[in-house]
């Protein structure tokens, strides 16, 4: 079967691909052609979440998702939160509540949180567990994530 062009608005940045095997994933494509290394593959099964980032602010599992289904899509990853050197506020709650341990599956719990709050911007702890329940920590700080994420709607609302 041969290869055909895809098209993805990566970070608001359109990219065209012109080789892409049908059987490459999104999170291969990500890493390996755009060199965006914060999304992270740990199980490659789609079960522990660290792979998250938004397709069409849809939090979407990267390692099981192939690159040619999300044509003409809009993709963010961790990296796209940022504005230049500027953390995006997740981000900073993230690190003001330690909501991380070794950092791995860090970038999945915060995409998976802005999809959160951008549909929901007060959630309840239980909402916000609720939501997470697809990303695993394997250093188990779900205390200081959840934390994290609450910290999270507050900055977004204003709050500090």
């Amino acid at each position: 079967m041969s290869n055909k062009l895809l098209t993805l608005i990566v970070n608001g940045d359109t990219h065209k691909f012109f080789d892409v095997p049908h059987h490459e994933t999104l999170a291969d494509l990500l890493r390996d052609r755009l060199q965006l290394t914060g999304t992270k593959i740990a199980c490659d099964e789609g079960a522990c979440g660290s792979c998250t980032v938004l397709v069409d602010n849809v939090p979407t599992l990267s390692c099981m998702t192939l690159a040619h289904t999300v044509e003409g899509k809009k993709v963010l990853t961790i990296e796209g939160l940022k504005n230049g050197n500027e953390l995006h506020p997740i981000q900073e709650a993230f690190a003001e509540e330690r909501g991380f341990a070794c950092g791995y599956c860090t970038p999945g719990f915060v995409m998976t949180t802005k999809a959160l709050l951008d549909k929901e911007p007060n959630p309840s702890d239980e909402t916000i567990k609720e939501a997470l329940a697809g990303n695993i920590c394997r250093c188990a700080v779900y205390e200081h994530i959840v934390d994290a994420a609450r910290a999270s709607a507050e900055k977004l609302n204003g709050g500090e």
